[in-house]
């Protein structure tokens, strides 16, 4: 028994699974909670837009559907045209009458 948990935990070494540190593990843990923070944001702010539109098909998937925010991203920029450039629009002169 005590041959199993020298493996685990040498003195020399500190704690070490499967010979990583928990240095590692403890960057990996933060940085999926980055992410999940950020799949959050981009969900809530894609459904925000779907809701606002009136598209329930949308909501509905965005809801539902989980991709680790490509679906998201995918309707913000396709769909809504978040992120686009901004289409230049032709103002009409306030003065002129309209034929």
């Amino acid at each position: 028994m005590m041959n199993m948990f020298s493996n685990i935990y040498s003195a020399n070494e500190g704690f070490s699974m499967f010979g990583l540190g928990i240095g590692l593990f403890t960057v990996g843990a933060l940085l999926l909670f980055l992410l999940m923070l950020a799949v959050i944001a981009i969900k809530g702010y894609a459904l925000w837009h779907s809701a606002k539109r009136d598209e329930k098909g949308w909501f509905i998937a965005l809801l539902i559907i989980n991709t680790m925010g490509i679906l998201e991203l995918v309707y913000l920029y396709f769909v809504v045209g978040k992120w686009r450039n901004p289409k230049v629009k032709v103002e009409e002169k306030v003065n002129e009458p309209k034929p």
